[in-house]
C-alpha cells in the first residue's frame, strides 16, 4: 500500500487553510499512486495556537471531519490527520483516520502529554491500542510522544497491528527520535511505522521535519528533509510476514518474566 507523508506546519490558526493545504496534498498523493495520505499532530489547526486549542476544538465527527471526508472521497486515498477533539467538557489531542469512501475508521487520543503546553490544553486518552482494517492490513494510530513508550508500541504489536501511523510535533533538540527511535521501534515490534511531523518555527517551538516510513528492517523507505514535502514509500505485506518469521521476537517473548515492569 502506497502511503504519503505530509511533512507540513500548514496555516496555524486557520482550519479553512489548512484543509486547503491537505486537499492539494491528497491530490498529489493519489497522483503518485497513493492509498493513504498521513498528516501531522494537530495539523488541523496548529500546534502552537495557545488558548486557541479551545476555541478551535471539533467533535471526531464535526464539520472539519465532514470536509476530510468529502476531499478523501474525491482523490479516493484514506486520510489521517490530528486535530484538537473535543467531547464535552473536554479537549483531546487527537487523531482519526478516514478511509477513501468517507468512513470514520478509527479515532485515538493521546495518551501521553508532552510537557506544560500539552499538559495544560489537553486531556490525556485512556486507550493504548486504537486499530482499523484498510486495505487489508492492521492499522494502528499513536501521537507523537506517545511512541517514545515502548509500552505502546509493544501493545500494538501484541494486537497485531502492520501498519502504526504516528502524527507527530516533534521540536529540537530530539531529532534522534525521528532519525533512530523510529526505526528501532519498527524492527522490535516488527511493523512499518509511518511518522510524520511538522516543520519549521511555529511560536515557541521549532519542528525538526524528518518524517519517515520505517520498515521491519529497521531501515526508512522514505526520509524527509526539513522542510516542507510530501514523500512516498510502500508497505509490503508480503515483506512484512518474511521479516516476521525472521525475527520472532513476538514468539520468543517471555511475558512470565515480565512483572516487575508493570
Amino acid at each position: 500500500m502506497r502511503t504519503a507523508l505530509l511533512q507540513s506546519s500548514g496555516r496555524p490558526g486557520s482550519i479553512a487553510e489548512n484543509l486547503e493545504v491537505l486537499d492539494a496534498a491528497a491530490a498529489r498523493a493519489a497522483a503518485a499512486g497513493a492509498a493513504l495520505l498521513l498528516a501531522p499532530e494537530m495539523f488541523l489547526t496548529g500546534y502552537a495556537i495557545g488558548d486557541e486549542v479551545a476555541r478551535l476544538a471539533e467533535p471526531a465527527d464535526g464539520e472539519a471531519a465532514d470536509a476530510i471526508a468529502e476531499l478523501a472521497t474525491r482523490h479516493g486515498l484514506a486520510v489521517a490527520y490530528g486535530y484538537p477533539e473535543r467531547a464535552g467538557a473536554s479537549v483531546f489531542n487527537s487523531a482519526q483516520l478516514i478511509s477513501a469512501d468517507g468512513v470514520r475508521l478509527a479515532n485515538h487520543r493521546k495518551t501521553h502529554l508532552f510537557g506544560d503546553f500539552e499538559q495544560g490544553h489537553f486531556t490525556p486518552g485512556e486507550q493504548p491500542v486504537v486499530q482499523a482494517e484498510l486495505n487489508g492490513l492492521t492499522v494502528g494510530i499513536l501521537i507523537c510522544y506517545d511512541v517514545e513508550f515502548p509500552e505502546n508500541v509493544r501493545g500494538h504489536a501484541l494486537a497485531g497491528t502492520d501498519l502504526l501511523l504516528v502524527p507527530t510535533a516533534l521540536m529540537h533538540p530530539f531529532q534522534f527520535v525521528a532519525e533512530s527511535l523510529v526505526p528501532v521501534r519498527a524492527f522490535e515490534n516488527q511493523m512499518y511505522v509511518a511518522y510524520a511531523n511538522r516543520t519549521g518555527q511555529e511560536g515557541e517551538f521549532e519542528f525538526a521535519g524528518l518524517s519517515a516510513l520505517a520498515g521491519p528492517d529497521g531501515i526508512a523507505r522514505a526520509r524527509a528533509g526539513r522542510g516542507e514535502e510530501l514523500v512516498l514509500a510502500d508497505v509490503d505485506p508480503a515483506f512484512l510476514a518474511a521479516s516476521r518469521e525472521t525475527n520472532p521476537y513476538l514468539k520468543d517473548r517471555r511475558p512470565g518474566l515480565y512483572g516487575s515492569l508493570v
